[in-house]
């Protein structure tokens, strides 16, 4: 019976999901705030996992027709996801950095290859919060492409009590978006995933 309500789950949520952003989205007043500017260049794109509910939507306002994939866990919730972000023109890449690792690394970098952009949230699928995986590091590093950081604060919202503490701004509420393009150029491992973390948390929603 479980597998039977997940299956129903997959196909029936993601649409509702999907209308509530759009609700959102549209009664909100935007303000995108460019710390630096983004063209059209190609970027791995990155998130924090709770603000999975507006940076997508900011990445498509702002490449309304780059091609895009997205990396998503192959959990449940996962696949929620992935079909949400479908209806936004985003390609899932199913897998993790525990399960189906290498798979998802190799449809990354094809991807990468074919001209689009890879979507991340490096403190996803399970976290902590707000840290730092390999993933989307490695990815830029090895690819040579700089990072496109998408972050939001929001003057009134709710905030589940989930470990990513996701966040869904109320409607009619202001939202900032801040963009910035940050080159990993020169940095090792370790010290783009502190460089990256720092810029990022610059702005959130703490």
């Amino acid at each position: 019976m479980k597998n039977v309500l997940r299956k129903v789950g997959v196909i029936v949520i993601p649409p509702l999901v999907y209308l509530l952003m759009r609700i959102i989205w549209f009664t909100s007043k935007k303000k995108f705030h460019f710390i630096t500017p983004i063209g059209d260049e190609q970027h791995v794109c990155v998130c924090w996992h709770g603000e999975l509910f507006m940076s997508p939507q900011a990445y498509r306002h702002i490449h309304k027709k780059h091609a895009a994939s997205a990396i998503i866990s192959q959990h449940f919730d996962g696949a929620l996801i992935a079909n949400t972000l479908n209806l936004l023109g985003i390609r899932p890449l199913r897998g993790s950095s525990k399960r189906g690792a290498k798979k998802v690394l190799l449809q990354a970098f094809k991807s990468i290859k074919s001209g689009e952009e890879v979507l991340i949230t490096p403190d996803g699928p399970r976290g902590p919060r707000h840290s730092m995986s390999d993933g989307a590091i490695g990815i830029a590093l090895k690819s040579k492409l700089p990072i496109f950081v998408m972050n939001f604060k929001t003057d009134t919202f709710w905030q589940f009590s989930s470990w990513d503490k996701f966040v869904i701004p109320k409607p009619f509420t202001t939202v900032d978006f801040y963009i910035q393009s940050i080159s990993l150029e020169g940095l090792d491992l370790e010290e783009a995933k502190t460089y990256l973390s720092a810029k990022m948390l610059e702005y959130t929603v703490i």
